[in-house]
Protein backbone atom coordinates (compact mmCIF):
# COMPACT_ATOMS: atom_id res chain seq x y z
CA UNK A 1 0.00 0.00 0.00
CA UNK A 2 1.49 3.37 -1.06
CA UNK A 3 1.45 6.09 1.61
CA UNK A 4 3.16 8.55 -0.76
CA UNK A 5 2.48 8.58 -4.49
CA UNK A 6 4.32 11.02 -6.75
CA UNK A 7 3.33 11.07 -10.42
CA UNK A 8 5.18 13.20 -13.00
CA UNK A 9 5.69 16.14 -10.64
CA UNK A 10 7.25 19.27 -12.11
CA UNK A 11 8.05 22.62 -10.53
CA UNK A 12 9.66 25.81 -11.85
CA UNK A 13 10.86 28.98 -10.17
CA UNK A 14 11.15 31.40 -13.06
CA UNK A 15 13.64 29.89 -15.49
CA UNK A 16 14.87 27.36 -12.94
CA UNK A 17 13.40 23.87 -13.33
CA UNK A 18 13.48 22.71 -9.72
CA UNK A 19 11.69 19.37 -10.35
CA UNK A 20 11.52 17.57 -13.68
CA UNK A 21 8.96 14.76 -14.14
CA UNK A 22 9.60 13.21 -10.72
CA UNK A 23 7.85 9.90 -10.15
CA UNK A 24 8.04 7.30 -7.35
CA UNK A 25 6.02 5.83 -4.50
CA UNK A 26 6.68 5.00 -0.87
CA UNK A 27 4.96 1.95 0.57
CA UNK A 28 3.71 1.47 4.12
CA UNK A 29 6.47 0.29 6.44
CA UNK A 30 9.36 1.62 4.36
CA UNK A 31 12.19 3.84 5.53
CA UNK A 32 12.63 5.87 2.35
CA UNK A 33 15.55 8.24 1.88
CA UNK A 34 15.88 11.10 -0.61
CA UNK A 35 19.43 12.25 -1.30
CA UNK A 36 21.00 14.85 -3.53
CA UNK A 37 23.39 17.81 -3.51
CA UNK A 38 22.34 21.28 -2.43
CA UNK A 39 19.85 22.74 -4.90
CA UNK A 40 18.88 19.35 -6.34
CA UNK A 41 15.19 19.76 -5.43
CA UNK A 42 14.91 17.80 -2.17
CA UNK A 43 13.33 20.53 -0.06
CA UNK A 44 11.07 21.64 -2.92
CA UNK A 45 9.78 18.10 -3.28
CA UNK A 46 9.31 17.68 0.47
CA UNK A 47 7.32 20.93 0.61
CA UNK A 48 5.05 19.60 -2.16
CA UNK A 49 4.59 16.27 -0.34
CA UNK A 50 3.49 18.16 2.78
CA UNK A 51 1.17 20.57 0.98
CA UNK A 52 3.31 23.65 1.65
CA UNK A 53 4.00 24.25 -2.05
CA UNK A 54 1.93 23.64 -5.17
CA UNK A 55 3.45 21.75 -8.09
CA UNK A 56 3.19 23.10 -11.65
CA UNK A 57 2.49 19.70 -13.22
CA UNK A 58 1.74 16.15 -12.20
CA UNK A 59 -0.21 14.94 -9.20
CA UNK A 60 0.05 12.76 -6.13
CA UNK A 61 -1.05 11.98 -2.61
CA UNK A 62 0.34 11.75 0.90
CA UNK A 63 -1.60 9.34 3.12
CA UNK A 64 -4.36 9.38 0.53
CA UNK A 65 -4.68 13.18 0.70
CA UNK A 66 -3.95 15.20 -2.50
CA UNK A 67 -0.89 17.41 -2.34
CA UNK A 68 -3.00 20.57 -2.62
CA UNK A 69 -4.71 19.85 0.73
CA UNK A 70 -1.96 20.95 3.10
CA UNK A 71 -4.14 20.96 6.22
CA UNK A 72 -5.45 17.49 5.44
CA UNK A 73 -1.90 16.19 5.11
CA UNK A 74 -0.70 17.85 8.32
CA UNK A 75 -3.50 16.18 10.28
CA UNK A 76 -2.18 12.74 9.30
CA UNK A 77 1.61 13.06 9.39
CA UNK A 78 4.51 14.31 11.47
CA UNK A 79 6.67 16.90 9.74
CA UNK A 80 10.11 18.31 10.53
CA UNK A 81 10.92 20.93 7.86
CA UNK A 82 14.50 21.92 7.12
CA UNK A 83 15.87 24.61 9.44
CA UNK A 84 12.46 25.50 10.91
CA UNK A 85 12.24 26.49 14.57
CA UNK A 86 9.41 26.53 17.13
CA UNK A 87 7.57 29.81 17.80
CA UNK A 88 9.87 32.18 19.65
CA UNK A 89 7.13 33.55 21.92
CA UNK A 90 6.18 30.17 23.45
CA UNK A 91 8.05 28.09 25.99
CA UNK A 92 9.12 24.57 25.05
CA UNK A 93 6.26 23.10 27.10
CA UNK A 94 3.67 25.55 25.74
CA UNK A 95 4.61 24.70 22.16
CA UNK A 96 4.35 20.95 22.69
CA UNK A 97 1.05 21.36 24.54
CA UNK A 98 -0.25 23.48 21.66
CA UNK A 99 0.70 20.76 19.16
CA UNK A 100 -1.18 18.20 21.26
CA UNK A 101 -4.30 20.39 21.47
CA UNK A 102 -4.29 21.12 17.74
CA UNK A 103 -4.13 17.37 17.12
CA UNK A 104 -6.85 16.75 19.74
CA UNK A 105 -4.65 14.31 21.64
CA UNK A 106 -5.35 12.87 25.07
CA UNK A 107 -2.88 12.55 27.96
CA UNK A 108 -1.16 15.79 26.98
CA UNK A 109 0.94 16.13 30.14
CA UNK A 110 2.19 12.56 29.85
CA UNK A 111 3.10 13.01 26.18
CA UNK A 112 4.92 16.29 26.74
CA UNK A 113 6.83 14.92 29.73
CA UNK A 114 7.85 11.83 27.76
CA UNK A 115 9.52 13.80 24.97
CA UNK A 116 11.12 16.41 27.21
CA UNK A 117 12.60 13.47 29.13
CA UNK A 118 13.60 11.62 25.94
CA UNK A 119 15.63 14.62 24.79
CA UNK A 120 16.79 15.40 28.36
CA UNK A 121 15.55 18.98 28.31
CA UNK A 122 13.05 18.83 31.19
CA UNK A 123 14.80 21.78 32.84
CA UNK A 124 14.11 23.84 29.70
CA UNK A 125 10.33 23.34 29.73
CA UNK A 126 9.63 26.91 30.90
CA UNK A 127 12.27 28.58 28.72
CA UNK A 128 11.11 30.61 25.71
CA UNK A 129 12.03 28.85 22.48
CA UNK A 130 13.94 31.95 21.33
CA UNK A 131 16.32 31.43 24.26
CA UNK A 132 17.05 27.78 23.50
CA UNK A 133 20.18 26.67 21.69
CA UNK A 134 19.94 25.48 18.09
CA UNK A 135 20.24 21.89 19.17
CA UNK A 136 17.51 22.31 21.79
CA UNK A 137 15.20 23.93 19.25
CA UNK A 138 15.78 20.99 16.89
CA UNK A 139 14.90 18.58 19.70
CA UNK A 140 11.63 20.47 20.27
CA UNK A 141 10.80 20.31 16.55
CA UNK A 142 11.47 16.57 16.51
CA UNK A 143 9.37 16.09 19.65
CA UNK A 144 6.48 17.98 18.03
CA UNK A 145 6.57 15.58 15.07
CA UNK A 146 6.91 12.42 17.17
CA UNK A 147 4.45 13.33 19.93
CA UNK A 148 1.33 11.90 18.23
CA UNK A 149 3.09 8.75 16.92
CA UNK A 150 2.01 9.31 13.31
CA UNK A 151 1.80 6.60 10.67
CA UNK A 152 4.06 8.71 8.44
CA UNK A 153 6.99 10.96 9.34
CA UNK A 154 8.42 13.39 6.76
CA UNK A 155 11.81 14.57 7.94
CA UNK A 156 14.05 17.11 6.20
CA UNK A 157 17.55 16.95 7.73
CA UNK A 158 16.35 15.62 11.11
CA UNK A 159 19.88 15.23 12.51
CA UNK A 160 20.95 18.82 11.92
CA UNK A 161 22.33 20.54 15.07
CA UNK A 162 22.18 17.28 17.06
CA UNK A 163 25.33 15.98 18.74
CA UNK A 164 26.35 12.31 18.15
CA UNK A 165 24.55 11.14 21.31
CA UNK A 166 21.17 12.44 20.14
CA UNK A 167 21.78 11.48 16.54
CA UNK A 168 22.04 7.93 17.85
CA UNK A 169 18.95 8.26 20.08
CA UNK A 170 16.87 9.63 17.21
CA UNK A 171 18.23 7.00 14.83
CA UNK A 172 17.21 4.22 17.24
CA UNK A 173 13.75 5.74 17.69
CA UNK A 174 13.23 5.98 13.92
CA UNK A 175 14.31 2.37 13.42
CA UNK A 176 11.79 1.24 16.05
CA UNK A 177 9.10 3.43 14.46
CA UNK A 178 9.50 1.52 11.20
CA UNK A 179 9.59 -1.85 12.97
CA UNK A 180 6.08 -1.05 14.24
CA UNK A 181 4.87 -0.90 10.63
CA UNK A 182 5.01 2.87 10.27
CA UNK A 183 6.67 4.79 7.47
CA UNK A 184 9.43 7.39 7.23
CA UNK A 185 10.40 9.69 4.37
CA UNK A 186 13.71 11.40 5.09
CA UNK A 187 16.07 13.84 3.39
CA UNK A 188 19.56 13.87 4.86
CA UNK A 189 23.16 14.72 4.02
CA UNK A 190 24.44 12.28 6.66
CA UNK A 191 24.87 9.33 4.33
CA UNK A 192 26.47 6.97 6.87
CA UNK A 193 23.33 7.19 9.03
CA UNK A 194 21.00 6.93 6.04
CA UNK A 195 22.79 3.84 4.77
CA UNK A 196 22.05 2.04 8.04
CA UNK A 197 18.41 3.09 8.20
CA UNK A 198 16.91 3.26 4.70
CA UNK A 199 15.22 0.27 3.12
CA UNK A 200 14.75 2.11 -0.17
CA UNK A 201 15.98 5.41 -1.56
CA UNK A 202 16.06 7.87 -4.42
CA UNK A 203 18.91 10.09 -5.54
CA UNK A 204 17.98 13.38 -7.19
CA UNK A 205 20.16 15.63 -9.35
CA UNK A 206 19.05 18.93 -10.86
CA UNK A 207 15.40 18.06 -10.26
CA UNK A 208 15.51 14.58 -11.83
CA UNK A 209 15.58 11.19 -10.12
CA UNK A 210 18.81 9.47 -11.23
CA UNK A 211 18.53 6.35 -9.03
CA UNK A 212 15.65 4.61 -7.27
CA UNK A 213 15.53 1.37 -5.30
CA UNK A 214 17.13 -0.48 -2.42
CA UNK A 215 20.85 -0.06 -1.76
CA UNK A 216 21.55 -3.39 -3.45
CA UNK A 217 19.51 -2.36 -6.49
CA UNK A 218 21.38 0.91 -7.08
CA UNK A 219 24.88 -0.40 -6.41
CA UNK A 220 27.20 -0.89 -9.38
CA UNK A 221 29.37 -3.32 -7.39
CA UNK A 222 28.62 -5.58 -4.44
CA UNK A 223 30.56 -3.52 -1.90
CA UNK A 224 29.71 -0.02 -3.15
CA UNK A 225 28.67 2.22 -0.26
CA UNK A 226 25.95 4.88 -0.41
CA UNK A 227 28.56 7.64 -0.30
CA UNK A 228 30.30 6.08 -3.31
CA UNK A 229 26.99 5.75 -5.19
CA UNK A 230 26.19 9.37 -4.40
CA UNK A 231 29.55 10.59 -5.70
CA UNK A 232 29.29 8.42 -8.80
CA UNK A 233 25.86 9.80 -9.71
CA UNK A 234 26.01 13.42 -8.63
CA UNK A 235 29.54 14.18 -7.46
CA UNK A 236 30.73 15.57 -10.77
CA UNK A 237 28.30 18.52 -10.50
CA UNK A 238 27.47 18.25 -14.26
Amino acid sequence: MAVIRVSHIGKRFGKLKALDDVEFKVDKGEFFGLFGPNGAGKTTLTRILTGQLTQDSGEGETMGVPFNDGLGIKRKVGIVPEAETPPTFLTAQEFLELVCRLRELKNITKRVDRWLEFFEIEEKRDVLCRDLSRGQRQKIMLASAFIHEPELLLLDEPFINLDPIYQRKVREFLAQHVKKGRTIFMCSHILEVAEKLCTRMAIIKKGKIVALGSLDEIRSTKDERLEDIFMRLVGSGD
